[in-house]
């Protein structure tokens, strides 16, 4: 990892790619690492992410400081990979494991190629997809999640996103295991749940890892430790 040798250098731009850990915001980690410059270079640093990660998902988080911040737009414009556990017959509120599994009581459909190729192939490419009640997304100006956890009714919008690859890994018990390549605003919880739909027994995302940005990959990527401890030494 290569720290900016002074604050000139800093400011002039950044990017590092760093491993989100499990139960963090996103906010979190760039607090952490904002802070740390601050204490090493002793000024305000201009920092910030190039796309969300949900508090349960781990991995990828590109990190721009100083004048690299410009860069923001085109990072979160870029394809996204992730790893997703998508757990079969049950479903939730928020489309993961925040809010109470409720099972669905249907039948899990066994696994086979002929049903893989149909499912997978339903979302394959440009789709209309419906974000998640519990997210950030503005609804007549106000945050979706902040309604929904005043127990109002939500009426989210569909946006247009797109699956460039959708690759079923392996099953572990009642999860597919799958991987996914798509465009930015794409709810991966969203896709688990319409999965699960799909199939009729239901379904909502058990686990997450993003493992590419763009050109960032995660077997790249700095832990966020990593990062303050060379920041502090």
């Amino acid at each position: 990892m290569i720290i900016p040798p002074d604050l000139d250098t800093l400011q002039a731009g950044w990017i590092l790619s760093v491993d989100k850990p499990l139960g963090w915001t996103s906010f979190d980690v760039v607090a952490k690492v904002r802070n740390a410059l601050k204490r090493r270079y002793g000024a305000k640093i201009k920092i910030g992410h190039a796309g969300t990660l949900d508090p349960l998902a781990t991995g990828v988080l590109v990190l721009c400081a100083g004048r690299a911040t410009k860069t923001i737009p085109h990072w979160v414009d870029t394809q996204k990979r992730y790893r997703a556990v998508v757990k079969l017959g049950a479903t939730t509120a928020s489309y993961d494991a925040e809010s109470d599994i409720l099972p669905t009581g249907q039948p899990i459909p066994a696994w086979s190629e002929a049903l893989h190729e149909e499912v997978m192939q339903k979302f394959l490419g440009e789709i209309e997809q419906i974000p998640p009640i519990y997210s950030a997304v503005r609804v007549d100006g106000k945050r979706a999640y902040a309604e929904a956890r005043q127990g109002k009714e939500v009426d989210m919008p569909s946006r247009r996103v797109t699956i460039f690859a959708l690759e079923f890994v392996e099953t572990e018990g009642d999860s597919w295991i799958v991987d996914i390549t798509c465009s930015k605003g794409t709810y991966i919880r969203s896709l688990a749940h319409d999965l699960g739909a799909t199939m009729g027994c239901g379904a909502y995302l058990a686990g997450l890892v993003r493992t590419h940005v763009g050109d960032f990959s995660l077997d790249e990527s700095h832990s966020v430790q990593e990062v303050l401890d060379a920041l502090s030494a």
